[in-house]
């Protein structure tokens, strides 16, 4: 799929086999070369590629750098650490990883790279989250359009996860391309207080994390009837004395892309449900608000309205 400059691709291969500018090994931050796809990697292309990174580590988790390919059809392979040696790892570290990747095969002039599922073997990163991000990132490269690369090729070894790379890689470019757009986006959040406290959701998509009820404004849709439907998927209540509160838009609020939200305040009617879009929900004293960690600029937002009502 052409995303600007960029064609994207979901392929089920071998990745050692693929001859683009550079594969990216998923790696520890001492950039050992041990099992999986990293092992297959020193195996068929040679010792040679770890002595190589290795005297380059250790790396900030995250963090890429480039060696040769030895014996592989590659010209490079990019190492971007997924992990620690505690062999954990997480969002920020597959999102920072992957941009690492992206962003030093820019710097190298190359035209064509290949990623695997990051963090989806040994880190046991669950495989629709890891496509996400994937995408998200490469969307981003896109929309900068500073970048050498013109060819991105998300390679998946096993049928399963080519199935759901396939479904969630090209399901998300095309709802980015043919029905938002390239953005700055428009969204609502809405901080709903019902008996107890203020609903917050758990997020089933990357980023995780609690949130505020929330998403994006349709076409056609007002702020206000964008911010009532959201409530209504994602907690199951309707809305009532419903009163602007802010409005939040500095570009690095939202990982993805950039977003621009106007938050809302109001009394929620009904009994709160997580709806298809949430992963749970809770309702939380204003007191034990602040305890939680969320996705976004969410803690900000929180402190804000907390900070009006004169609480903290």
């Amino acid at each position: 799929m052409k995303v600007r400059e960029i064609d994207v691709r979901v392929v089920r291969s071998d990745l050692t086999e693929l001859a683009v500018d550079a594969i990216v090994n998923a790696a520890n931050n001492q950039l050992v070369m041990g099992g999986g796809v990293a092992g297959v990697i020193r195996k068929k292309g040679g010792h040679i590629i770890e002595d190589e990174a290795v005297a380059q580590g250790p790396i900030d988790v995250g963090a890429a750098i480039a060696t040769g390919a030895g014996a592989l059809p590659a010209k490079h392979v990019i190492h971007a650490a997924t992990m620690g040696m505690d062999f954990k790892t997480d969002e920020h570290k597959v999102r920072s990883a992957c941009a690492s990747a992206l962003g030093l095969a820019g710097t190298m002039g190359l035209s064509s790279i290949a990623l695997p599922a990051l963090g989806c073997g040994t880190g046991g990163f669950p495989l629709v989250g890891c496509a996400k991000i994937l995408t998200q990132e490469v969307l981003r490269v896109a929309r900068e359009g500073r970048t050498s690369l013109r060819e991105i090729v998300l390679c998946l070894h096993d049928q399963k996860a080519f199935d759901i790379f396939e479904k969630h890689v090209y399901g998300y470019l095309r709802h980015v391309m043919d029905d938002l757009g390239w953005g700055p986006y428009v969204t609502t959040d809405i901080i709903i207080e019902v008996a107890g406290g203020v609903v917050i959701i758990e997020r089933s998509n990357p980023p995780y994390g609690w949130a505020l009820p929330g998403g994006f404004v349709d076409r056609g849709e007002s702020l206000e009837t964008a911010a009532c439907r959201e409530a209504k998927e994602e907690t199951g209540l309707d809305l009532e004395d419903l009163r602007q509160f802010h409005i939040y838009s500095d570009p690095s609020r939202d990982p993805r892309f950039h977003t621009v939200t106007t938050v809302f305040t109001a009394k929620g009617i009904g009994t709160p449900r997580a709806g298809d879009d949430a992963k749970g929900l809770r309702v939380v004293p204003r007191a034990e608000l602040l305890k939680r960690t969320y996705a976004f600029d969410h803690d900000k937002v929180l402190s804000d309205y907390l900070t009006s009502l004169g609480k903290i």
